[in-house]
């Protein structure tokens, strides 16, 4: 780690933790993590790996501190919390769209945990898709997909409501999208298992989504590292 950031110790002290504070600040006043994400992107593009016509959408909630023994005794006003399944979770969701093909990401929205899958749809496509992927909470949202990108087909996954039930064409429709959909299931485990992005560091949604930015960057390269190593 210290050849790869150019520390020489036998020259110069590490850096403390007040160096490493403003570096990160620096990046968060000047959004440069979304940048770092877009030129990581751009790299592995010049590499060969192109982004194709296919994206997969999905959200995946990330935990805060629920507990109010802190300073000001309130928390995070910028967090809120949401039910999934008969659960309840407290914190941010992160919001992503996966290549088909590479499984590389190539967007990110960092939301509140009370805001539906649904809404960042439109900012997770490209544009250039030909289709689009994602679970039973994207269902209904063809005229948004074909706004972002008019040569897409919706291959979101039936939902059934109430007495509404999936006919068992509609099932086997679900589960041949599944296979692709799953992809993205690999992706949100390399953010959460490989670089620890399982729960919030910071207060506040601006500094958890240049974070975001940063993780899903390295995530890219820890996915496309076999691929540039033989470049």
């Amino acid at each position: 780690m210290r050849s790869f950031v150019g520390i020489d110790l036998g020259r110069e002290p590490a850096p403390d933790e007040t160096t490493i504070l403003r570096f990160r600040h620096l990046l968060e006043s000047h959004d440069l993590g979304k940048r770092l994400f877009e030129e990581v992107g751009r790299h592995l593009q010049a590499q060969g790996l192109k982004v194709a016509t296919g994206t997969i959408v999905d959200a995946t909630i990330i935990s805060a501190p629920s507990s109010t023994k802190n300073k000001t005794g309130t928390r995070d006003p910028e967090m809120h919390q949401a039910k999934k399944g008969k659960q309840w979770h407290f914190g941010m969701k992160a919001h992503i769209g996966v290549d088909t093909k590479t499984k590389l990401i190539h967007s990110v929205v960092a939301t509140a945990a009370n805001v539906h899958d649904k809404h960042p749809l439109p900012r997770l496509l490209h544009g250039a898709e030909t289709r689009v992927y994602g679970d039973a909470q994207y269902a209904g949202q063809s005229e948004p997909i074909k706004a972002r990108s008019p040569q897409a087909r919706d291959f979101t996954q039936y939902r059934g409501r109430g007495y509404r039930y999936l006919t068992e064409v509609q099932r086997a429709t679900n589960r041949n999208k599944s296979r692709v959909r799953a992809k993205v299931e690999h992706v949100f485990g390399v953010i959460k298992r490989v670089f620890g992005f399982v729960k919030v560091r910071y207060r506040g949604l601006s500094k958890n989504a240049n974070r975001l930015f940063v993780t899903a960057a390295l995530a890219n390269l820890f996915m496309a590292r076999h691929h540039l190593m033989r470049c």
